[in-house]
């Protein structure tokens, strides 16, 4: 339905906003509702107010900045096709650009536990959007002329293939905007500092018991490999948003949208964002499942189980001072006790590994949710959506935060790591292949049992002191290899394996 033969009425330049008080009547399918007449809402959204009240948890209004762009770019085609008069299609434009904008967020404050179709959300846009393109020529709102909800906003649309659409742009644009460059900017963060420790020796650990040494720079590029690792596999889950179910209307058969209609919308939203979107190739795919997000929000998992493990190791290395491994000095940010003067702790690291667990919790919710979509429409959609953006969001404000105030501030006890190296036993591994392992056994446990340096439970074991010397090297121990045995001297006892 298009109201192609009325003139265009006056666009007026009315700002945001309705000065009434009271309610107002406005309808749908199912009867009359009172609405706050300050509101641009209608019926729909109003009923699911009542209906869905349920705890604090709000949709995120990025779906409804997302939704924004599908109303305008499907508005665009609409108008093209001559489907929708320009004057109307315009207006319509206009005011999804407020939505994009944020400035008609007030307006969107339904729950995340709703329908899970996300019919709800969808008419609420729509709803909102065509009561302000009214308020803009002048009309009454509630009675949905020159502007109706469905018949202009929702044209050749359907919540089942709008709101899929929405979660996609909305998550891709979180995601890459936002958390990517974050994970990115604590990686190099990260790099920087295994760079500038590259030659700085430490003993490393296997088991939580001592091992044989690296340096701390290796130590390091560790962390920073893991995190490239981890960065690579979620731009590719996150890749996959990228097609979209626009297009596919009610079960994906694309009834009452025309012809082309969700490549060319997917082409408009491609041109509006900046982000390569496309058309799903199979819609009965993209509007059945929510496997698309399902992946997606794998990959965020997964690199909050990289970020988890680094977050815990760096807590471990800057315990102490006194009583705890103290190897890394981290910043001061905030006093660590209400008791106990002085103390500090690596708070950082511990928000870190609470956000970690909650994107990990939250992947449960995504993936039961995506497991439990029926038949042509994936029922879940609105809990999937919530979460994903959650957890988008604070793992990229903690990485941020953890890079500014624990990863840039964080320094070397250098003084410790020396005392470690001149108490490490495990290097002895380095003279296994010279002595035998069995006897570079004994001189381990020898060291051990009488508080003895490596080198002099050697000595007191018959090895030679330029034979130890030349080859226990702690840096030179970092960088692979074993001793050439061929060259080796003879020890006052013999053969070097006696």
């Amino acid at each position: 339905m298009t109201d192609t033969g009325d003139p265009a009425p006056p666009i007026l330049d009315v700002p945001i906003g309705i000065a009434a008080t009271g309610t107002r009547r406005e309808s749908d399918s199912l009867g009359e509702v009172e609405v706050p007449a300050d509101r641009y809402w209608g019926a729909q959204t109003q009923r699911s107010l009542k209906h869905f009240a349920i705890g604090r948890d709000r949709m995120p209004k990025e779906v409804y900045h997302a939704y924004g762009y599908v109303k305008k770019a499907a508005a665009a085609v609409n108008t093209k096709a001559a489907r929708l008069p320009a004057w109307q299609g315009g207006l319509i434009g206009r005011v999804c650009d407020e939505v994009i904008g944020g400035a008609l967020d007030t307006e969107f404050p339904l729950y995340v536990f709703q329908t899970g179709s996300g019919t709800q959300s969808n008419m609420n846009v729509n709803e909102v959007i065509a009561n302000r393109c009214i308020q803009l020529v002048g009309g009454t709102l509630g009675t949905k002329r020159p502007v109706h909800p469905n018949d202009h906003v929702n044209m050749g649309q359907s919540s089942n293939d709008t709101f899929p659409t929405a979660m996609h742009i909305a998550a891709y644009s979180m995601t890459t905007d936002r958390t990517l460059p974050a994970l990115r900017r604590l990686r190099d963060a990260i790099q920087d500092k295994a760079s500038r420790w590259a030659d700085v020796v430490k003993i490393g650990r296997t088991h939580l018991e001592d091992a044989t040494p690296l340096t701390a720079g290796q130590e390091w590029s560790g962390y920073a490999g893991a995190l490239d690792d981890a960065i690579d596999e979620a731009e590719h889950a996150t890749a996959g948003l990228l097609k979209l179910a626009m297009g596919g209307t009610a079960v994906g058969t694309g009834l009452n949208a025309p012809p082309g209609f969700g490549a060319e919308v997917a082409a408009e939203l491609a041109s509006m964002t900046g982000a390569p979107f496309t058309t799903a190739p199979n819609k009965f795919a993209a509007q059945g499942t929510l496997d698309a997000m399902v992946r997606g929000h794998a990959g965020l998992k997964a690199v909050a189980v990289t970020l988890f493990k680094i977050a815990n190791d760096l807590r471990w290395l800057g315990s102490g001072p006194r009583t705890g491994l103290h190897e890394l000095i981290l910043p001061a940010n905030e006093p660590g006790s209400s008791i106990m003067p002085g103390k500090v702790n690596p708070t950082q690291a511990e928000a870190m590994l609470m956000v970690a667990v909650q994107v990990i919790a939250a992947d449960v919710a995504v993936t039961m949710g995506g497991a439990e979509g029926n038949f042509e429409l994936n029922a879940f959609r609105p809990v999937l959506i919530s979460n994903y953006l959650h957890s988008a969001l604070i793992m990229a404000d903690m990485c941020d935060h953890f890079r500014q105030y624990m990863i840039e501030g964080a320094e070397l006890n250098r003084a410790r790591l020396a005392e470690n190296i001149d108490r490490s036993v495990m290097m002895v591994t380095a003279l296994s292949p010279l002595i035998g392992y069995d006897r570079a056994s004994i001189i381990a446990h020898h060291a051990i049992d009488h508080d003895l340096t490596l080198k002099q439970a050697a000595l007191a074991n018959g090895v030679g002191e330029e034979l130890f010397d030349r080859v226990v090297d702690p840096l030179a121990l970092t960088r692979g290899g074993s001793a050439d045995m061929s060259s080796t001297p003879r020890t006052a006892g013999g053969d070097p394996r006696q």
